[in-house]
């Protein structure tokens, strides 16, 4: 390490080694400080920060987190993080040095992010936007865990966005119901829609399902398997969380409904798809109800958020809700919390009848 004054400039140079994330000896030379003791106080700060720390470009990180987290992931989940990385953050990072991006980088990288828009010229949605800064931290996150990064830049920044939209969309028992005649002259369409309500499973595991799934005896639904269509292909994985594989009690009308299907389409074998089509067309049929009834559009999945509600109407519990929907905490479901039932005067008219014995 050395600190001199370049005599005829006046101004001071520092030349030091230091090792990075390898373990290789590289030398680091900076000139044009102004003062002996702002070029020690740099040193000092460069070594802090470099000693063992990646020094590789983020694209080349990029590379070592794919081989780290994708053996690790269901391929449709791998393929959405790909997207968001090459579409909404390399082009931004992929040639900076990673330990040598700063807070103010990430907040310009959301600055630019905010002000871009939809294919329909709409802006990003809340969460769509705290999606993508959820990845990036991930990925920084990854960094320091596994590849000495002193810290994640997003730590200081803050995350744009929201966690979650601001109104939950759901379809009460009448407006479901309203819906659903409608459905009633394609018999596959009727069935598929009647699952997702009366079970809240997801779509994915709704598109899976295949006779052998239903126990027709002991009136339940196994969920072991996930749908996808990914690039063309029809693939099937396991479902969304470990806590997702679960059996479902399901209610007599609805077995009785599956049977007169089934029956009705000797066709399909014990292993074949019930539902043979793919996400798109239940967003159509989605689309042809609502036009007919009138009945408010929502997402297919919001018949899953439908679900949720009509329990919380009946008034299971947080717990009980959690384990049919395949939750994987009880958080999850206490996302619903403005819907139970508020218990605040049951509970004080209770506390005064207890005081009074």
């Amino acid at each position: 390490m050395a600190v001199t004054k370049d005599s005829k400039r006046g101004t001071w140079t520092v030349q030091c080694w230091y090792r990075d994330w390898q373990n290789i000896r590289k030398k680091k030379t900076k000139r044009g400080f102004s003062s002996r003791k702002n070029a020690l106080d740099w040193e000092r700060n460069f070594l802090a920060q470099n000693n063992g720390s990646p020094t590789m470009t983020f694209g080349d990180f990029y590379k070592l987190y794919e081989q780290d987290i994708r053996p690790r992931l269901r391929r449709n989940t791998w393929e959405t993080k790909e997207h968001l990385i090459r579409k909404k953050i390399l082009p931004y990072f992929e040639d900076r040095q990673l330990n040598e991006i700063t807070g103010s980088d990430v907040l310009k990288w959301e600055s630019v992010l905010i002000k871009e828009k939809t294919s329909t010229g709409l802006p990003y949605s809340q969460t769509y936007l705290r999606t993508i800064a959820n990845q990036l931290s991930a990925m920084f996150n990854h960094a320091v865990k596994h590849y000495n990064l002193p810290s994640n830049p997003v730590w200081k920044t803050g995350k744009m966005g929201a966690k979650q939209a601001g109104e939950m969309q759901f379809w009460t028992k009448e407006e479901y119901l309203t819906f659903a005649d409608s459905m009633m002259d394609k018999p596959r369409s009727f069935l598929a829609f009647e699952i997702l309500y009366w079970t809240g499973i997801r779509v994915g595991e709704l598109l899976a399902l295949t006779p052998a799934d239903f126990d027709f005896e002991r009136k339940l639904l196994s969920i072991t398997k996930s749908y996808q269509r990914i690039r063309g292909e029809d693939v099937i994985t396991p479902p969304k969380t470990p806590k997702s594989v679960r059996h479902i009690a399901l209610s007599s009308f609805l077995l009785d409904e599956v049977l007169d299907y089934l029956k009705y389409n000797p066709g399909i074998d014990v292993c074949d798809r019930i539902f043979p089509f793919t996400r798109s067309s239940l967003h159509h049929e989605m689309d042809r109800g609502s036009k007919e009834t009138s009945v408010k559009r929502i997402r297919v999945h919001d018949l899953r958020h439908s679900h949720v509600s009509l329990l919380i109407e009946m008034n299971f519990s947080a717990l009980a809700i959690a384990d049919r929907m395949g939750h994987e905490s009880v958080n999850i479901t206490l996302n619903y919390a403005h819907l139970f039932p508020n218990k605040q005067v049951d509970m004080a008219s209770a506390l005064d009848a207890e005081r009074g014995n």
